[in-house]
């Protein structure tokens, strides 16, 4: 039986992905194959390639100096932050490698702007997978392959699950960076005793954003069903803040911890391979 892990994509919320795979990982459950959209693809692909533990030490060290040193602020490049040093840093730690070449199957999901179309990268250059699958439309670049031009994969497939049945996951966790609508929704204000909400546009127009993705989450979940479903409670953190990765490392982990009886019970059920402590 193979394990499946499935990330989903959040942004900044993606930090919580580390401690959903510390939390299992202690348990002996280690991911035969991993998919990722979005922030989930960078986290995962440090997963398949081994990478976790430096990624882990990047998340928790960012500041706010380091962000904006970055940023490459600009209109003329169809966004709003540039790419090439973010690219750079992606590199310092991937390299040339090609996804073929990963300790582990690895798929990445991007969307076509031109067709509306889901893009799987289940082979090639792991960054240019990565680029192109966490490129928030107006925020990073698309990038340009083929008669392609792509962006973030949260807008057609922000959680995997298909993606890693086809690479052979037996038994597949799902990790749903959306599912905390509510408490979003109350840290915009937007909650029926404040007589407030809803008169700010800026923050009407983010809500409705983070319900249109905790929508399209669940439908895709409702689609193509996981084993398991992991979601944090994490709706409370701006998904643009990446210097709370403690906060989510920790949230991650907590939120594991509970679904784990439940994972334990079905893997050993199954016949999986692990070494529950």
């Amino acid at each position: 039986m193979r394990i499946g892990l499935a990330l989903g994509g959040g942004a900044a919320l993606g930090w919580a992905h580390i401690g959903v795979v510390r939390a299992l990982e202690e348990e002996g459950i280690k991911a035969d194959i991993v998919t990722g959209t979005s922030i989930g693809s960078i986290v995962g692909a440090c997963v398949a390639a081994d990478l976790l533990n430096e990624l882990e030490e990047i998340a928790r060290d960012v500041t706010l100096k380091e962000m904006l040193l970055m940023s490459e602020f600009g209109f003329n490049q169809g966004s709003l932050i540039g790419v090439r040093k973010i690219e750079k840093r992606l590199r310092d730690h991937f390299g040339l490698l090609t996804i073929e070449e990963m300790p582990k199957p690895f798929a990445a999901v991007a969307a076509d702007l031109y067709t509306g179309e889901r893009v799987v990268f289940d082979a090639g250059d792991v960054v240019t997978a990565l680029r192109a699958s966490s490129a928030v439309p107006g925020v990073l670049p698309p990038v340009a392959t083929g008669r392609m031009l792509l962006a973030d994969g949260g807008l057609v497939d922000p959680i995997p699950v298909e993606a890693a049945r086809d690479l052979g996951a037996d038994i597949i966790i799902a990790v749903d960076l959306q599912g905390d609508y509510g408490a979003r929704a109350a840290r915009q204000g937007f909650e029926a005793h404040n007589d407030k909400a809803g008169k700010a546009p800026m923050k009407t127009a983010r809500i409705g954003v983070a319900m249109l993705l905790r929508s399209l989450s669940r439908a895709r979940l409702e689609l193509d069903q996981p084993d398991h479903i992991i979601s944090p409670a994490i709706g409370h953190i701006d998904v643009m803040d990446f210097r709370r990765a403690d906060e989510l490392i920790a949230l991650g982990r907590h939120a594991t911890k509970l679904a784990l009886p439940e994972i334990i019970d079905d893997l050993e059920r199954k016949g999986a391979s692990f070494a529950a402590s």
